[in-house]
């Protein structure tokens, strides 16, 4: 399997041997070791040295300085729970095996000194023996003076090490004196361990609502679940947003992506079944109660219970990570063969979550590894001051996530890479640890894809009618005006984030006087249960148009439709002599873009950001556009030069940009790829 190691490297990658300096790049070099060379920075500053400022450079030297010029209490706007976080990822890092009740003290403090406990925990049980530990967590768990705040993160140390410092008596007694929801539910997970614990749960009429329901009385099997004979049964995850719902929250390309590599994984004579594992909160629950469904004949959907409204935001989703081990744990274990590979995709706590339900499964963990946050985070937080809370807080969560990256691919048995401009190379130098796998080069990269688009039977009718309902009107959001329908239009499909810069592309298109010209269609974002970013997305949008009712009339705000929709709307827009449309992607980034592939999978000729994975099949002039979103004014340029090009040219691009993806991006051959590699990986021992 190529590896794209030797492809051409990009001068504005980020990545070793760029030409930008990179704080998080030079400490990271520094820290690991690597000599000067290929995977080494070159800069005239390392991380022991003097931070020249900013609450980056000392968080840095914190981390990753060494000796008597790491950082100090106090400089930079340091707390003591950074020096604490820092001491312990360092340590993890090192490989150091520290004493439980070291442990144990800063596992009790910020939630990110509680993960990175989590992670040193087991070497620590191994050297100093399980009755030590054992001791001392119950040391902390019984007595006049327990804190029950404490009692989720000290029963899921004691869970992930075997250990048993409560009786079912104790544990059920606590369970029914908890003033928290989180310390009951812990106790209950607890009790389910514990030989004779069951019968110590309350009864279900004590429940408070139906996830406490199903946390005292889980299902005891997963019934229909039915897996082939021989190959392997493969688990995937999609923890954050909805499956069938992309572009709703945080539901974006990958829910699009795993949908169809699970129904064409199931397909394959390597796979005796695949598990798309996906997050269930209380709102789910309420409208359907089944943990476990068939999407297609061999892909199984299982839904793991979250004590929340809804699946919660990435920087939330640490205080559910005992529950989604234990949860995975136990559907997993309920169906009727162990699962051979887990595959995990985002740098966060759920996928460390899975990592560690992997473990005590006993089943090998494949990770996605991508640059992401690592590529832009000093470029992000160069100018970052703790006086700024905001901003400070969204940086120490970006190094939360490098650190748990740094987790996954320890863990992993296998990893492989999403390829930028360079191919998969530049990771070794985001993820030090990867040079010594594969001889030096980067990971293996199996093509993303999207499957090939299947019209229905009344597929005419179907294009027609969402076309009509877009072209309806033109007094509100959603709607265009009719005698609009001659304008050249611009659609751009996403979730609602500021990532995602629709914003930024709405603000380029009103000051570039492209409204006059074309229309512009954006499709993206919840309108029943919106989150935060999409509230504060829709209302930026309004109030960019609200002082022009004429440029108004030529958007549309279109809340998030099903991906057979978005492409039947594409398909319509590309196939039409009525129309003259171009697909647009203003993010900041994208790490690959599937939502760009399946519009020029359409036909549609694309236009999309230069930052990111997408340069590696879209090529200015060639097959699309490569757009600079990095401010108002370069996005307006470049839509402008865009708009400039002449019908033959458009739609020369368009047919050039289908047959990158019909040739190089087939969800078939992307299975099938990664089946070859599960088969590999599943021969790795434990």
């Amino acid at each position: 399997m190529s590896t794209d190691a030797s492809a051409p490297r990009s001068p504005d990658m980020h990545a070793p041997g760029g030409s930008d300096f990179d704080d998080l790049l030079a400490a990271r070099t520094t820290f690991y070791g690597i000599p000067v060379g290929e995977h080494a920075l070159h800069s005239p500053r390392h991380a022991g040295d003097t931070p020249p400022g900013g609450l980056l450079a000392h968080l840095l030297a914190a981390e990753y300085g060494r000796g008597p010029q790491r950082a100090r209490p106090g400089s930079g706007g340091l707390t003591s729970d950074d020096l604490a976080t820092a001491a312990l990822r360092r340590a993890c890092r090192l490989g150091m095996s520290l004493p439980p009740r070291a442990l144990l003290h800063r596992a009790l403090g910020h939630p990110r000194q509680a993960g990175a406990v989590l992670e040193l925990w087991p070497a620590s049980v191994s050297h100093y023996g399980p009755r030590r530990a054992r001791d001392m967590l119950r040391h902390h768990l019984v007595g006049p003076r327990v804190h029950h705040g404490h009692m989720s993160v000290l029963l899921e140390l004691a869970m992930s090490a075997g250990l048993r410092p409560l009786t079912a008596d104790e544990a059920a007694v606590s369970a029914a004196a908890s003033p928290t929801r989180e310390a009951r539910h812990a106790l209950w997970r607890y009790l389910h361990m514990l030989p004779g614990g069951r019968s110590r749960l309350l009864g279900t009429a004590t429940a408070r609502d139906g996830y406490e329901r199903l946390l005292l009385n889980p299902p005891v099997d997963l019934a229909g679940v039915i897996t082939r004979p021989g190959g392997l049964l493969i688990a995937q995850s999609m923890l954050l947003g909805s499956l069938d719902r992309p572009g709703h929250g945080q539901s974006g390309g990958l829910s699009v992506l795993l949908a169809g590599l699970g129904d064409s994984l199931a397909s394959t004579s390597k796979a005796a079944g695949v598990v798309t594992i996906v997050a269930a909160g209380h709102r789910d629950l309420a409208e359907d109660q089944e943990l476990v469904r068939e999407r297609t004949p061999g892909h199984w959907v299982v839904r793991l219970p979250l004590d929340a409204p809804t699946g919660p935001q990435q920087q939330y989703m640490a205080s559910h990570r005992a529950g989604l081990t234990w949860w995975a744990v136990r559907l997993l274990g309920l169906l009727p063969r162990p699962v051979d590979v887990m595959h995990v995709r985002y740098s966060d706590d759920a996928s460390l979550a899975l990592a560690e339900a992997a473990r005590i499964l006993g089943c090998r963990l494949v990770f996605t590894a991508t640059p992401d946050p690592h590529r832009h985070l000093s470029r992000r937080h160069t100018h970052t001051y703790s006086g700024n809370r905001r901003s400070a807080e969204n940086l120490r969560h970006d190094l939360h996530r490098v650190f748990i990256a740094d987790r996954l691919v320890h863990r992993a048995h296998a990893v492989v890479g999403i390829p930028g401009p360079g191919g998969t190379a530049e990771l070794l130098g985001f993820f030090p640890e990867l040079i010594r796998r594969n001889g030096g080069r980067g990971p293996a990269a199996p093509p993303e894809g999207v499957p090939a688009y299947v019209a229905a039977p009344d597929e005419n009718e179907r294009r027609r009618s969402l076309l009509d309902a877009l072209f309806s009107g033109g007094d509100d959001i959603r709607t265009l005006a009719p005698a609009d329908r001659d304008l050249a239009l611009l659609l751009c499909v996403g979730r609602l984030h500021p990532v995602k810069q629709q914003h930024l592309l709405v603000d380029a298109w009103l000051n570039s006087g492209l409204w006059r010209t074309t229309t512009l269609v954006l499709v993206g974002g919840s309108t029943e249960h919106p989150t935060e970013e999409e509230r504060t997305m829709r209302r930026r949008l309004h109030d960019s148009v609200r002082a022009r009712p004429h440029a108004a009339r030529r958007l549309a705000l279109l809340p998030a439709l099903p991906n057979d929709d978005v492409r039947r709307l594409e398909h319509a827009l590309a196939e039409s002599d009525d129309f003259s449309s171009w697909y647009v992607c203003p993010s900041l980034k994208e790490e690959f873009g599937l939502a760009v592939l399946e519009a020029m999978e359409a036909g549609l000729p694309v236009a999309a950001t230069r930052r990111g994975g997408i340069t590696h099949y879209l090529r200015d002039g060639v097959n699309g556009v490569l757009l600079d979103t990095s401010t108002r004014l370069t996005l307006a340029q470049d839509l402008q030069r865009m708009t400039a090009l002449a019908g033959p040219e458009r739609r020369r691009m368009a047919q050039a940009g289908r047959r990158t993806v019909l040739e190089r991006f087939s969800v078939a051959e992307m299975a099938d790829m990664l089946a070859e590699e599960y088969a590999a990986v599943r021969l790795r021992p434990l």
